[in-house]
């Protein structure tokens, strides 16, 4: 297929993944063929679509730049798969949608959802959005207590405040210090914030 030729290795991964869901059906392989936007949009309205097909549409109009599926990614980027919101983050990243860091924040400090919080995390990062810093501050402030069970989020935002490099992390990036599952990171963090004169 012509249109697998410029596809990147994030749309391979999930193109084989769905591929598998699919159970190779001619539906699927219509989608990854169709050049027709419109016809990907229709997908994620139609009743009765399987999972599948509304993430492979989803993922082909966000790398498009088509803002028709960024309800559809939002909610992927939540999913308890996570490769789906893997998927999601990466199509979100490049649709150039307004509203996407503002999502991403929402869904990263959302407590009931903190184990889906890893991938808006790092898409917060990725995306360098005013609403970044603000937020995975209080994400990891969040995780600062004893016997957290969400380290991978924890460390995300260490992470992830240390590639942001903004001074106002500091502070809890100094708390985090504390925890020995991000003390290293916290350092190395530190160190990529500007010092204050």
């Amino acid at each position: 297929m012509h249109t697998l030729a410029f596809m990147d290795e994030e749309l391979r991964s999930l193109t084989e993944r769905l591929r598998q869901e699919s159970g190779a059906s001619p539906a699927y392989d219509h989608l990854v063929a169709t050049e027709d936007l419109d016809e990907l949009a229709d997908v994620l309205t139609a009743p009765g679509q399987p999972l599948w097909a509304r993430e492979l549409a989803a993922f082909r109009l966000g790398i498009a730049g088509d803002r028709r599926a960024f309800e559809s990614l939002v909610l992927l980027l939540n999913h308890r798969d996570p490769q789906r919101c893997v998927s999601a983050a990466h199509a979100l990243a490049r649709l150039g949608d307004p509203r996407t860091a503002r999502a991403a924040a929402a869904l990263a400090t959302n407590e009931l959802r903190v184990a889906y919080a890893l991938h808006p995390v790092r898409l917060l990062v990725e995306l360098r959005a005013p609403e970044a810093v603000p937020a995975l501050i209080t994400t990891l402030q969040r995780r600062l207590h004893p016997h957290d069970p969400y380290r991978r989020v924890a460390l995300a935002c260490v992470e992830g405040l240390g590639t942001l490099g903004d001074k106002r992390a500091r502070r809890v990036l100094n708390e985090a210090l504390a925890h020995p599952a991000l003390a290293e990171a916290a350092v190395q963090a530190l160190a990529r914030i500007p010092r204050q004169r």
